[in-house]
């Protein structure tokens, strides 16, 4: 996936009336700690299914390793970033869908008793559900099936896929009745992540090129200090002034390679004053000077 303009992304999906998409990750001699999955949320929910390499992913605040044969859950409306763990290759296949891939369920007594709670967001399946009960490791050949279906497009392929990914939930439903779920994380999350800190993260995306404080991001979401930098890094997996040079150097690498300004005019456009310092700065998280990356 690319960096999204605005933090809220709209996933381009196979076509309306199966709006599904799987995408295929690849990080070549990725480095420790390089961003893997720029920070954002969406609708949708997404299911990443690791396969080569380490990695870690933020989701909603909490921190979740993944290694090879791991699923990780995004609920809807769910932030999520990702980061490798260690240097080497890292691939990972992301499922994404809207939950208007099963509407036509709605008529199904049992779709709404077990399903349809997590479709319509009033519970979450655990983030890694093999570590609250092994079982489901048993339903993850479902999701290589799915992945497989994409690849090959077979006959009613997106058919198979829909009916997949169904059974995987409904499974997933009964490992993890809605009843016995609470609504206090849903609630929690709500409140803090998307209330709160949404706001704050699309204005860092659109003023990248300002002079933004510590103190300022604090207030902006009514946190004092100590607290907003300990939240902001439990939430992005970055600190604040870590997280807004991401915000420069991405902005960078897109004019480097969509526009002719020289590096000194892209320096000043991201809010570098000093030329030298950005050099240094986009060096430090892409791993090569913007002259190189340009060439």
């Amino acid at each position: 996936m690319t960096y999204p303009k605005e933090l809220k992304e709209h996933p381009q999906l196979e076509e309306k009336i199966y709006p599904f998409r799987v995408f295929f990750n690849q990080y070549r001699d990725a480095k420790a700690e390089q961003n893997i999955l720029f920070l954002h949320w969406h609708e949708h929910f997404e299911i990443i299914v690791m396969q080569q390499g380490r990695a870690i992913f933020h989701i909603d605040s909490k921190p979740y390793e993944a290694g090879p044969g791991d699923v990780i859950l995004v609920p809807s409306g769910g932030l999520h970033v990702g980061y490798s763990l260690s240097r080497g290759d890292i691939e990972y296949v992301s499922i994404v869908f809207h939950s208007s891939l099963f509407k036509d369920r709605n008529q199904d007594s049992q779709h709404e008793l077990f399903v349809a709670p997590y479709l319509n967001n009033l519970y979450h399946f655990p983030v890694k559900p093999v570590e609250q009960n092994p079982v489901c490791g048993t339903y993850y050949p479902l999701l290589a099936s799915v992945i497989q279906e994409v690849q090959e497009k077979g006959p009613a392929f997106q058919l198979v896929v829909k009916n997949q990914l169904h059974l995987f939930f409904t499974l997933l439903s009964r490992t993890f009745p809605p009843r016995q779920m609470l609504g206090r994380y849903h609630s929690e999350r709500q409140s803090i992540n998307q209330e709160r800190f949404k706001p704050l993260l699309e204005y860092l995306e659109l003023h990248y090129d300002e002079k933004i404080s510590i103190e300022y991001a604090a207030r902006f979401v009514n946190l004092n200090p100590y607290h907003f930098c300990k939240t902001f890094k439990k939430l992005t997996g970055r600190t604040f002034v870590e997280y807004v040079n991401l915000c420069r150097v991405n902005e960078a690498e897109r004019l480097l390679l969509e526009t002719d300004y020289t590096v000194t005019e892209i320096s000043g456009k991201v809010g570098c004053d000093n030329p030298n310092y950005f050099t240094k700065l986009y060096k430090q998280y892409k791993g090569l000077t913007p002259s190189a990356a340009r060439k």
